[in-house]
C-alpha cells in the first residue's frame, strides 16, 4: 500500500516554497537550479500532492533544501512582521477599545453562523476549479449572477466531464441534494475557537490551542499549513516555530478561516478581536497569513457591534494590519476595483472585477494564497454593499477558494442583516439547522445552539 500524504511530502513542498522565496523578495535561483536539475517537479498545481510521485532519491534533497530556503532572509521582512508588538507599531490607527463594549446581540451572532455555513456551502461544489469552469456551470443552468445554489439540472453532460463538481463536496452541495450543512474546515474551526475559549477563556494562549488540536481535531480534518503545524506539534516542534519550519503554506488562507469567532464575540472592539486572532494565527501562519486573520476579526468584530455598514467594517479590517503589507495592498485593490465598478468608472459588472484580480494574482499565486482571496474577498463584500445574496455570490464567483471566501462574506453580510428571519429564506432553509462535524460532541449541533453558546463567551470578560 502507497500512501500519498496529501500537503506535507518534503518533494511536493519544495515548489510551494521556491513561490513563496519569488513572492517575498528572496533569491532562490541558485536552490530552485540544484533542485530542478536533479529532477524535481514544480509545486502540484492545484491538489495537495503530484499527480506523479517524485522519485524515492529527492526526498532528502528536497529536505535540505527546504532548510536551505528558511535560512534566506526576506527583504519584506521590516514591514510584514508577525509579532504582534511589531505588528501594532506599523499601525498608527490601531483601534482602541471602546468605552463601553457594545452588549453582544443573540439573533446578530445567529445569522452570522447561518450566513457562514451557507456561505461556505454555496462555494463547496466548484472548489478547486478553474474560473472559465465556474462561470460556465453557473451559465448552464441560468444561474449568474449567482444568486442561489449551483446545480447540475439543466447543465450539458458535455460540461460536467470537462469541469466536473469537487468530487468531495458534490453529494452533498448540489440544490438537488442538500441536506442540512455538510462537514467542512471552514465550520470546524469555529467550533473549535468556542471550545478554546469555553475552556481557557480570552486569556488563551497559543499552546492552549496546540494542546486543544491535539486533544479535539482530527490530523486528516486538517490541510495545507494547518497539517504542516500539526505535524510538526506531532515531531516535537513548539509554537511559533511550528508555523515556520518546512511550512511553504504560512502565508495562506487557513489562519483567517479560522478567525470569526474571535470577532464574533468581541462585538465593537476590533483590536481586541485581532489580538485573540493573532494568537490563534501564529501556531501555523506568519505576516500575510497572520493579517488575514487579524483583520478577518477585526471586521466582524466591528460588524458584531452593530454600529457599521460593511465599508466601515472592512476600514476597521485594515487598522489591524500593517499599511504597507502585500495584504493592506490587496484588500485595498480589492476596494478599489469594485468601488469603481459601483461607481461606474469601470465596464462589465463584478465580472469585470474578478478579472482585473485575476490578471494581478492568478499566474504568481496559488488559489489557496491569502493574498489574491483577500483582494477577492474585500472587492465582493464592496460591491455587494451589505446584500447577503450578492455577498455571498459574489465571493464565490470569484473563483480561487471558494468555500472559505463564501463563509466569511456570508459571515459578515449575516451579521449586518442582523437576524435570521433577515436572511433569504432559500439560503438558511435547506441547512435545516444541522451542522455535521467530526469535532467531537458537536455533530448535528443546531445554529441556535452554536449561537447561543457564541453569547455565552461573548458574555464573559
Amino acid at each position: 500500500m502507497n500512501v500519498r500524504l496529501t500537503w506535507v511530502q518534503p518533494e511536493d513542498l519544495i515548489g510551494h516554497e521556491l513561490r513563496q522565496a519569488e513572492q517575498d523578495g528572496r533569491d532562490a535561483s541558485r536552490i530552485a537550479g540544484r533542485w530542478y536539475a536533479a529532477g524535481g517537479p514544480p509545486a502540484p498545481e492545484r491538489a495537495g500532492v503530484s499527480e506523479v510521485p517524485a522519485p524515492p532519491r529527492l526526498r532528502a534533497l528536497a529536505e535540505r533544501l527546504l532548510d536551505e530556503l528558511a535560512l534566506l532572509e526576506s527583504p519584506l521582512a521590516a514591514e510584514e512582521p508577525t509579532g504582534l508588538a511589531a505588528v501594532r507599531a506599523l499601525c498608527p490607527r490601531w483601534p482602541a477599545p471602546p468605552a463601553a463594549r457594545p452588549a453582544p446581540d443573540l439573533a446578530r451572532l445567529h445569522a452570522g453562523w447561518l450566513g457562514r455555513a451557507a456561505g461556505c456551502l454555496l462555494g463547496k461544489p466548484v472548489e478547486k476549479l478553474p474560473l472559465e469552469g465556474i462561470r460556465a456551470l453557473g451559465r448552464a443552468s441560468g444561474n449568474w449572477p449567482l444568486t442561489d445554489w449551483f446545480t447540475a439540472r439543466g447543465v450539458p453532460d458535455g460540461l460536467l466531464s470537462a469541469h466536473p463538481w469537487n468530487r468531495r463536496s458534490a453529494p452533498t452541495s448540489l440544490a438537488e441534494n442538500i441536506d442540512g450543512m455538510p462537514e467542512d474546515d471552514d465550520l470546524n474551526f469555529p467550533l473549535l475557537t468556542l471550545l478554546l475559549l469555553h475552556r481557557h477563556g480570552r486569556g488563551f494562549t497559543t499552546d492552549d490551542l496546540a494542546r486543544l488540536w491535539l486533544d479535539e481535531l482530527p490530523a486528516g480534518r486538517t490541510f495545507t499549513a494547518e497539517r504542516i503545524a500539526y505535524r510538526n506539534l506531532l515531531d516535537g516542534v513548539e509554537p511559533p516555530l511550528t508555523a515556520r519550519y518546512r511550512n511553504p503554506f504560512r502565508e495562506w488562507i487557513g489562519a483567517q478561516i479560522r478567525a470569526d469567532v474571535h470577532g464574533w464575540t468581541c462585538p465593537g472592539d476590533p483590536g481586541a478581536a485581532a489580538e485573540q486572532a493573532h494568537r490563534d494565527a501564529v501556531l501555523t501562519h506568519t505576516a500575510n497569513g497572520v493579517y488575514g486573520a487579524m483583520f478577518t476579526a477585526a471586521a466582524l468584530a466591528e460588524a458584531a457591534g452593530g454600529a457599521s455598514d460593511v465599508h466601515g467594517c472592512l476600514a476597521a479590517g485594515l487598522r489591524v494590519v500593517p499599511p504597507g503589507s502585500r495584504y493592506a495592498r490587496a484588500v485595498r485593490l480589492g476596494i478599489d476595483t469594485a468601488e469603481a465598478a459601483r461607481a461606474g468608472r469601470a465596464a462589465g459588472g463584478f465580472d469585470a472585477v474578478v478579472d482585473r484580480l485575476h490578471e494581478v494574482y492568478a499566474a504568481t499565486h496559488h488559489w489557496v494564497h491569502v493574498l489574491p482571496n483577500a483582494a477577492l474577498l474585500a472587492a465582493a463584500l464592496t460591491h455587494a454593499d451589505g446584500d447577503f445574496t450578492r455577498s455571498v455570490g459574489n465571493a464565490v464567483m470569484g473563483g480561487w477558494d471558494t468555500d472559505s471566501n463564501g463563509a466569511t462574506a456570508g459571515s459578515l453580510a449575516g451579521l449586518l442583516a442582523g437576524h435570521p428571519d433577515a436572511l433569504p429564506g432559500h439560503w438558511t432553509a435547506p441547512l435545516k439547522n444541522r451542522l455535521a462535524t467530526t469535532v467531537a460532541g458537536f455533530d448535528g449541533t443546531g445554529f441556535d445552539t452554536l449561537a447561543d453558546m457564541t453569547y455565552q463567551e461573548a458574555l464573559t470578560p
